[in-house]
Protein backbone atom coordinates (compact mmCIF):
# COMPACT_ATOMS: atom_id res chain seq x y z
CA UNK A 1 0.00 0.00 0.00
CA UNK A 2 2.54 2.86 0.92
CA UNK A 3 5.66 2.12 -1.13
CA UNK A 4 5.48 3.15 -5.01
CA UNK A 5 5.57 0.52 -7.42
CA UNK A 6 7.61 -0.18 -9.78
CA UNK A 7 7.81 0.64 -13.32
CA UNK A 8 10.55 -1.38 -14.48
CA UNK A 9 10.19 -2.77 -18.18
CA UNK A 10 12.19 -5.67 -17.64
CA UNK A 11 9.93 -6.93 -14.48
CA UNK A 12 6.46 -6.64 -16.00
CA UNK A 13 6.23 -9.95 -17.34
CA UNK A 14 9.02 -12.83 -16.92
CA UNK A 15 9.04 -16.02 -18.59
CA UNK A 16 6.54 -17.29 -17.38
CA UNK A 17 4.07 -15.06 -18.67
CA UNK A 18 5.60 -14.38 -22.38
CA UNK A 19 5.40 -17.93 -22.57
CA UNK A 20 1.48 -18.55 -21.24
CA UNK A 21 -1.45 -17.83 -23.53
CA UNK A 22 -3.60 -17.22 -20.17
CA UNK A 23 -1.26 -14.93 -19.02
CA UNK A 24 -1.23 -13.08 -22.12
CA UNK A 25 -5.31 -12.91 -22.37
CA UNK A 26 -5.11 -12.00 -18.47
CA UNK A 27 -2.86 -8.54 -19.12
CA UNK A 28 -5.29 -8.15 -22.12
CA UNK A 29 -8.43 -7.98 -19.75
CA UNK A 30 -6.57 -6.30 -17.29
CA UNK A 31 -5.55 -3.55 -19.25
CA UNK A 32 -8.92 -2.70 -20.83
CA UNK A 33 -10.57 -2.73 -16.79
CA UNK A 34 -8.13 0.10 -16.38
CA UNK A 35 -8.73 1.86 -19.35
CA UNK A 36 -12.05 1.97 -19.15
CA UNK A 37 -11.88 3.04 -15.21
CA UNK A 38 -10.09 5.86 -16.75
CA UNK A 39 -11.89 6.82 -19.49
CA UNK A 40 -14.79 6.79 -16.53
CA UNK A 41 -12.94 8.87 -14.66
CA UNK A 42 -12.17 11.32 -17.67
CA UNK A 43 -15.64 12.50 -18.03
CA UNK A 44 -16.22 12.99 -14.13
CA UNK A 45 -13.51 15.03 -14.23
CA UNK A 46 -15.07 16.97 -17.25
CA UNK A 47 -18.29 17.20 -14.66
CA UNK A 48 -16.55 17.91 -11.76
CA UNK A 49 -13.37 20.13 -12.04
CA UNK A 50 -11.43 18.08 -9.69
CA UNK A 51 -7.37 18.20 -9.88
CA UNK A 52 -7.25 16.05 -7.44
CA UNK A 53 -9.60 13.55 -9.98
CA UNK A 54 -7.51 14.71 -13.45
CA UNK A 55 -4.06 13.88 -11.35
CA UNK A 56 -5.54 10.20 -10.87
CA UNK A 57 -6.89 9.51 -14.27
CA UNK A 58 -3.93 11.22 -15.83
CA UNK A 59 -1.77 8.42 -13.65
CA UNK A 60 -4.46 5.51 -14.59
CA UNK A 61 -4.44 6.35 -18.22
CA UNK A 62 -0.37 6.79 -18.42
CA UNK A 63 -0.13 3.38 -16.44
CA UNK A 64 -2.22 1.70 -19.42
CA UNK A 65 -0.60 3.16 -22.69
CA UNK A 66 2.75 2.19 -20.93
CA UNK A 67 2.02 -1.31 -21.67
CA UNK A 68 1.66 -0.97 -25.54
CA UNK A 69 5.34 -0.34 -26.24
CA UNK A 70 6.35 -2.99 -23.35
CA UNK A 71 4.03 -5.39 -25.02
CA UNK A 72 5.40 -4.57 -28.74
CA UNK A 73 8.96 -5.11 -27.52
CA UNK A 74 8.13 -8.88 -25.79
CA UNK A 75 7.29 -9.06 -29.03
CA UNK A 76 9.98 -8.05 -31.06
CA UNK A 77 12.31 -9.95 -28.16
CA UNK A 78 10.88 -13.11 -29.72
CA UNK A 79 12.64 -12.71 -33.06
CA UNK A 80 15.37 -14.42 -33.75
CA UNK A 81 19.07 -13.34 -33.48
CA UNK A 82 20.20 -11.80 -37.36
CA UNK A 83 23.37 -11.48 -38.67
CA UNK A 84 23.24 -7.63 -37.77
CA UNK A 85 21.58 -8.29 -34.41
CA UNK A 86 23.32 -10.82 -33.35
CA UNK A 87 22.11 -10.59 -29.18
CA UNK A 88 19.22 -10.49 -31.06
CA UNK A 89 16.17 -8.06 -29.85
CA UNK A 90 16.00 -8.16 -26.32
CA UNK A 91 17.04 -4.49 -25.35
CA UNK A 92 13.72 -3.46 -27.07
CA UNK A 93 12.88 -3.46 -23.35
CA UNK A 94 14.99 -1.04 -21.95
CA UNK A 95 14.30 1.47 -25.05
CA UNK A 96 10.09 0.83 -23.80
CA UNK A 97 11.43 1.32 -20.33
CA UNK A 98 12.70 4.93 -21.43
CA UNK A 99 9.39 5.63 -22.75
CA UNK A 100 7.72 4.76 -19.66
CA UNK A 101 9.78 7.13 -17.70
CA UNK A 102 8.80 9.82 -20.11
CA UNK A 103 5.23 8.68 -19.39
CA UNK A 104 5.69 8.83 -15.60
CA UNK A 105 7.26 12.22 -16.25
CA UNK A 106 4.32 13.70 -18.18
CA UNK A 107 2.07 12.45 -16.03
CA UNK A 108 3.78 14.83 -13.26
CA UNK A 109 3.90 17.81 -15.04
CA UNK A 110 0.12 17.61 -16.13
CA UNK A 111 -0.80 16.71 -12.73
CA UNK A 112 1.39 19.26 -11.18
CA UNK A 113 0.87 22.20 -13.36
CA UNK A 114 -3.14 21.95 -13.02
CA UNK A 115 -2.60 21.77 -9.05
CA UNK A 116 -0.76 24.72 -9.11
CA UNK A 117 -2.82 26.67 -11.31
CA UNK A 118 -6.08 26.13 -8.93
CA UNK A 119 -4.09 26.84 -5.98
CA UNK A 120 -3.42 30.18 -7.34
CA UNK A 121 -6.83 30.68 -9.25
CA UNK A 122 -8.91 28.77 -6.52
CA UNK A 123 -12.42 27.57 -8.08
CA UNK A 124 -13.94 24.68 -5.61
CA UNK A 125 -14.75 21.95 -7.89
CA UNK A 126 -18.70 20.81 -8.78
CA UNK A 127 -20.93 17.68 -7.96
CA UNK A 128 -18.85 16.73 -4.87
CA UNK A 129 -21.07 13.70 -5.02
CA UNK A 130 -20.09 12.58 -8.18
CA UNK A 131 -16.39 13.58 -7.99
CA UNK A 132 -16.32 10.62 -4.30
CA UNK A 133 -18.26 8.69 -6.70
CA UNK A 134 -15.41 9.08 -9.61
CA UNK A 135 -13.00 8.18 -6.79
CA UNK A 136 -14.36 5.12 -5.28
CA UNK A 137 -14.74 4.04 -9.41
CA UNK A 138 -11.21 4.33 -9.59
CA UNK A 139 -10.46 2.65 -6.24
CA UNK A 140 -12.88 -0.33 -7.24
CA UNK A 141 -11.35 -0.27 -11.32
CA UNK A 142 -8.26 -1.07 -9.48
CA UNK A 143 -8.69 -3.50 -7.01
CA UNK A 144 -10.81 -5.23 -9.25
CA UNK A 145 -8.17 -5.88 -11.87
CA UNK A 146 -5.43 -6.34 -9.03
CA UNK A 147 -7.59 -9.36 -7.92
CA UNK A 148 -8.19 -11.12 -11.35
CA UNK A 149 -3.98 -10.15 -11.85
CA UNK A 150 -3.00 -11.97 -8.40
CA UNK A 151 -5.32 -14.39 -8.50
CA UNK A 152 -4.27 -15.50 -12.46
CA UNK A 153 -0.57 -15.00 -11.60
CA UNK A 154 -0.34 -17.71 -8.81
CA UNK A 155 -2.35 -20.00 -11.00
CA UNK A 156 0.19 -19.88 -13.81
CA UNK A 157 3.47 -19.46 -11.44
CA UNK A 158 3.81 -15.51 -13.03
CA UNK A 159 5.57 -13.57 -10.00
CA UNK A 160 5.46 -10.45 -12.60
CA UNK A 161 1.61 -11.04 -13.22
CA UNK A 162 1.30 -11.08 -9.39
CA UNK A 163 3.60 -7.63 -8.94
CA UNK A 164 1.49 -6.10 -11.51
CA UNK A 165 -1.51 -7.06 -9.59
CA UNK A 166 0.05 -5.69 -6.61
CA UNK A 167 0.70 -2.41 -8.41
CA UNK A 168 -3.08 -1.90 -10.17
CA UNK A 169 -3.87 -2.31 -5.99
CA UNK A 170 -1.32 0.15 -4.97
CA UNK A 171 -3.04 2.41 -7.71
CA UNK A 172 -6.66 1.64 -6.23
CA UNK A 173 -5.78 3.47 -2.80
CA UNK A 174 -4.80 6.50 -4.94
CA UNK A 175 -8.24 6.74 -6.10
CA UNK A 176 -9.07 6.64 -2.46
CA UNK A 177 -6.76 10.29 -1.90
CA UNK A 178 -9.40 11.70 -4.55
CA UNK A 179 -12.38 11.04 -2.01
CA UNK A 180 -10.39 12.39 0.84
CA UNK A 181 -9.89 15.68 -1.01
CA UNK A 182 -13.53 16.04 -1.92
CA UNK A 183 -14.57 15.19 1.53
CA UNK A 184 -12.15 18.19 2.82
CA UNK A 185 -13.81 20.48 0.23
CA UNK A 186 -17.56 19.37 2.09
CA UNK A 187 -16.14 20.22 5.47
CA UNK A 188 -15.38 24.14 4.12
CA UNK A 189 -11.69 23.55 2.83
CA UNK A 190 -11.63 24.69 -0.56
CA UNK A 191 -8.08 24.00 -1.21
CA UNK A 192 -8.30 20.33 -0.15
CA UNK A 193 -8.57 19.41 -3.49
CA UNK A 194 -5.85 21.08 -5.58
CA UNK A 195 -3.77 19.94 -2.21
CA UNK A 196 -4.51 16.30 -2.78
CA UNK A 197 -3.78 17.04 -6.50
CA UNK A 198 0.32 17.99 -5.19
CA UNK A 199 0.06 15.42 -2.91
CA UNK A 200 -0.38 12.98 -5.48
CA UNK A 201 2.22 14.86 -8.08
CA UNK A 202 4.50 14.08 -5.43
CA UNK A 203 3.57 10.44 -5.28
CA UNK A 204 3.71 10.08 -9.08
CA UNK A 205 7.55 11.66 -8.85
CA UNK A 206 8.62 9.25 -6.45
CA UNK A 207 7.17 6.55 -8.68
CA UNK A 208 9.72 8.75 -11.50
CA UNK A 209 12.09 8.58 -9.69
CA UNK A 210 12.63 4.80 -8.85
CA UNK A 211 11.48 4.00 -12.54
CA UNK A 212 14.27 6.05 -13.69
CA UNK A 213 17.39 4.44 -11.01
CA UNK A 214 16.07 0.88 -12.83
CA UNK A 215 16.09 1.76 -16.32
CA UNK A 216 19.36 3.74 -15.98
CA UNK A 217 21.26 0.65 -14.40
CA UNK A 218 19.58 -2.00 -17.07
CA UNK A 219 21.13 0.49 -20.00
CA UNK A 220 24.36 0.89 -17.66
CA UNK A 221 24.49 -3.26 -17.22
CA UNK A 222 24.00 -2.85 -13.72
CA UNK A 223 23.51 -6.18 -11.85
CA UNK A 224 22.46 -7.11 -7.95
CA UNK A 225 25.19 -8.10 -6.32
CA UNK A 226 23.34 -10.45 -4.72
CA UNK A 227 23.11 -12.03 -7.89
CA UNK A 228 27.01 -11.60 -8.66
CA UNK A 229 27.02 -13.68 -5.18
CA UNK A 230 25.28 -16.45 -6.20
CA UNK A 231 26.80 -16.83 -9.53
CA UNK A 232 30.13 -16.96 -7.64
CA UNK A 233 29.19 -19.42 -5.39
CA UNK A 234 27.52 -21.82 -7.63
CA UNK A 235 30.45 -21.94 -9.85
CA UNK A 236 33.19 -22.57 -7.13
CA UNK A 237 30.72 -25.54 -6.08
CA UNK A 238 30.97 -26.85 -9.36
CA UNK A 239 33.34 -29.70 -9.12
CA UNK A 240 37.03 -29.14 -10.82
CA UNK A 241 36.81 -25.69 -10.82
CA UNK A 242 39.66 -24.39 -8.88
CA UNK A 243 38.93 -20.38 -9.09
CA UNK A 244 37.50 -17.75 -10.95
CA UNK A 245 39.61 -15.76 -13.48
CA UNK A 246 36.19 -13.45 -14.48
CA UNK A 247 32.70 -13.48 -14.31
CA UNK A 248 30.30 -10.94 -15.72
CA UNK A 249 26.67 -10.64 -15.71
CA UNK A 250 24.27 -8.17 -17.39
CA UNK A 251 20.37 -7.85 -18.12
CA UNK A 252 19.36 -8.06 -22.24
CA UNK A 253 15.57 -6.88 -21.49
CA UNK A 254 14.79 -9.33 -18.90
CA UNK A 255 17.03 -12.11 -19.24
CA UNK A 256 20.61 -12.49 -18.15
CA UNK A 257 23.78 -13.52 -19.58
CA UNK A 258 26.85 -14.44 -18.10
CA UNK A 259 30.75 -14.37 -19.01
CA UNK A 260 33.00 -16.09 -16.84
CA UNK A 261 36.25 -17.72 -16.77
CA UNK A 262 36.90 -20.82 -14.87
CA UNK A 263 40.36 -22.00 -13.86
CA UNK A 264 40.67 -26.07 -13.69
CA UNK A 265 43.95 -28.65 -13.02
CA UNK A 266 45.78 -28.58 -16.39
CA UNK A 267 46.91 -32.04 -16.76
CA UNK A 268 42.93 -32.49 -17.37
CA UNK A 269 42.20 -33.89 -21.04
CA UNK A 270 40.03 -31.40 -23.69
CA UNK A 271 37.05 -33.59 -23.41
CA UNK A 272 36.83 -33.45 -19.54
CA UNK A 273 37.84 -29.61 -19.69
CA UNK A 274 35.01 -29.57 -21.53
CA UNK A 275 32.22 -31.19 -19.40
CA UNK A 276 33.34 -29.27 -16.62
CA UNK A 277 32.37 -25.95 -18.32
CA UNK A 278 29.15 -28.03 -19.37
CA UNK A 279 28.40 -28.69 -16.06
CA UNK A 280 29.48 -24.52 -14.53
CA UNK A 281 26.59 -23.81 -17.24
CA UNK A 282 23.84 -25.93 -16.22
CA UNK A 283 24.35 -25.34 -12.53
CA UNK A 284 24.63 -21.16 -13.27
CA UNK A 285 20.92 -22.14 -15.04
CA UNK A 286 20.04 -23.53 -12.00
CA UNK A 287 20.60 -21.29 -9.80
CA UNK A 288 19.84 -18.08 -11.32
CA UNK A 289 16.27 -18.66 -13.27
CA UNK A 290 16.54 -15.39 -15.56
CA UNK A 291 19.79 -17.12 -16.92
CA UNK A 292 19.28 -17.20 -20.76
CA UNK A 293 22.98 -18.13 -21.81
CA UNK A 294 26.50 -18.11 -20.48
CA UNK A 295 29.95 -18.48 -21.83
CA UNK A 296 32.38 -20.63 -19.67
CA UNK A 297 35.75 -20.30 -20.76
CA UNK A 298 38.18 -22.74 -19.15
CA UNK A 299 42.00 -21.40 -18.57
CA UNK A 300 44.20 -24.42 -16.60
CA UNK A 301 45.47 -23.80 -13.79
CA UNK A 302 48.82 -21.39 -13.68
CA UNK A 303 48.67 -19.76 -16.81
Amino acid sequence: MVRPHRHDAAESVDAALEGSAEGIRAVKISLAGLGLTAIAQAGLVLLTGSVALLADTVHNFSDALTAVPLWAAFVLARRPATRRYTYGYGRAEDLAGIFIVGMIALSAVVAGYESIRRLVDPRPPEHLAALIIAGLVGFAGNELVAAYRIRVGRRIGSAALVADGLHARADGFTSLAVVLGAIGVLAGFPLADPLVGLGITVAILVVLKSAWTDVYRRLMDAIDPELLVTAETTLRGTPGVTGIEDLRLRWTGHRIRAETSVVVDPSLTLADAHAIAHDAHHRLSDSLPKLHSATVHVSPAGS
